[in-house]
């Protein structure tokens, strides 16, 4: 008979660790990739499909919208049930769906398999820096949150050159097929390695669940429609339910001891500042992402084969700063380092937007590589102290909003280059990266902040009251 699960107080031994770390940051590679092939290969599915472009969206926004709607709930849900078990459900959901999306010959059941692939894809988002925190002892906790940061950057940055590699050899079914021997390997090393952790005493609260989903999953729906031209009311009628919603989510959940939507984290001064933050920078990623292929296309007339080579010091350069800034903020205050990445970044997305009228292939490399170097020295340090800041019993709570502020600046930035690439179709992705630039120099000034002696105080403070609750001290 195999023995009971332990819990391990300060992370798991060797080389169970590597195993486990192996575990997270295949299942979130995966997850975070998904979210990008479909765009590339959208002409294609739908052509083959003999699908209306209108009605092809829904498989990306399919699987975007299931993500979003399930992130805090699912991140509650681990806390309840534990990490490794939502994680894993999530991966077998996931790979499953995967199948189905391969062997899918319609529209309309492509995009319910994505739809349930999306769930999946929340189940490993939600809790996989809850897993990481469990995995590594406090003193490396910043060398693991480097890592999976940099699978998260590198997998979106990554994402559309890999699709289109697949597409040059291949068919689209192989976009979905390539996660099925991914998500085998993945779970048998996650029934082996991930940590197991104490379940939390409440009960899982339903209604907050429902009035997170309609709270998030419509104001992302309203996002996206400015961005794409609809009607005036359509979208005003979205923000307003989302308004109402989130209101009486907000309300219920200060009332909650355990609330779905962490509020109580939130009164943690450098957690609030750094949810700020982290919204900021991803926003300005993601327009840089989405305009940037645009622009060297119709500014500059580079083919797709030359724009992935241009493109690709911007993850060589993240590779290189996400591990270095993970040791990094074991000496250095978070602030400083976040300030000082998202400053690169503006830099180098403030350079791209002034590119000379007939760039060499250096002017691109030397300002993707800035863009890139910048971010990913912010991301690990702001990532660990979003983790770091909560209680070990709030580590749920902390990770879902880690996610969620993810997803939220990412529609958002890319539902902005939709709006201006409608409006301004000469100037429309310049815009967008200058506009990007100022997302990131405010995501710099957030980040200062938490300098603050009184703030940094503050926040130990209320970890600890909170640690002390749970207890019952």
């Amino acid at each position: 008979m195999s023995p009971a699960p332990i819990e391990h107080a300060d992370g798991l031994p060797q080389p169970q660790r590597n195993q486990a770390i192996l575990t997270i940051a295949l299942g979130i590679l995966m997850a975070v990739v998904d979210s990008a092939i479909a765009n590339v290969a959208l002409p294609t599915i739908a052509a083959d499909l003999n699908a209306s472009p209108a009605f092809s969206i829904w498989i990306v926004n399919g699987y975007q919208l299931a993500i979003t709607i399930s992130l805090l709930p699912l991140a509650s849900l681990g806390e309840i049930i534990g990490y490794r078990r939502v994680y894993l459900v999530g991966l077998v959901l996931f790979t499953v769906a995967s199948a189905f999306c391969a062997v899918a010959n319609t529209l309309p059941l492509l995009t319910i398999a994505r739809i349930i692939q999306g769930f999946g894809a929340a189940g490993i988002m939600s809790v996989n820096s809850a897993l990481v925190r469990f995995t590594y002892p406090r003193a490396l906790l910043g060398r693991g949150i480097g890592l999976n940061a940099l699978v998260v950057a590198f997998s979106a940055a990554v994402g559309p050159t890999l699709a289109a590699g697949i597409l040059a050899v291949g068919s689209w079914p192989w976009l979905f097929a390539i996660n099925i021997p991914l998500g085998a390997v993945t779970l048998a090393l996650g029934l082996r390695s991930l940590p197991h952790t104490t379940p939390a005493s409440h009960s899982f609260d339903w209604q907050s669940a429902g009035l997170s989903a309609i709270t998030f999953g419509v104001g992302i729906a309203a996002i996206d429609s400015v961005g794409h031209g609809e009607a005036a009311m359509i979208w005003l009628i979205e923000f307003g339910v989302s308004i109402i919603a989130g209101a009486l989510l907000i309300y219920r959940e200060t009332h909650m001891a355990s609330p779905l939507l962490p509020v109580d984290l939130l009164r943690i001064p450098v957690f609030a500042l750094s949810i700020a933050t982290s919204i900021a920078s991803f926003c300005g990623q993601m327009l840089a992402f989405t305009a940037i292929p645009f622009y060297l296309q119709s500014r500059f007339g580079y083919s797709a084969v030359h724009m992935g080579l241009l493109i690709t010091p911007w993850p060589i350069a993240l590779a290189f700063a996400a591990p270095l800034a993970g040791r990094l903020v074991e000496r250095y205050p978070v602030g400083l380092l976040g300030g000082i990445g998202l400053t690169l970044f503006a830099c180098g997305l403030g350079t791209l937007a002034f590119l000379p009228a007939a760039p060499t292939p250096f002017d691109i490399i030397w300002r993707m590589a800035l863009a890139g170097c910048g971010f990913g020295l912010f991301q690990t340090p702001n990532n660990r102290t979003m983790i770091a800041a909560a209680p070990r019993e709030r580590a749920g709570g902390a990770s879902g909003m880690l996610g969620t502020a993810r997803l939220l600046g990412q529609t958002t930035g890319a539902a902005l280059v939709a709006l201006f690439l409608g409006r301004y179709p000469q100037e429309g992705t310049r815009i967008a990266l200058l506009v990007g630039t100022g997302f990131a120099l405010c995501g710099a000034m957030l980040s200062m902040l938490r300098l603050s002696d009184a703030g940094a105080r503050g926040a130990e403070q209320v970890r600890v009251k909170e640690e002390q609750r749970l207890r019952g001290d």
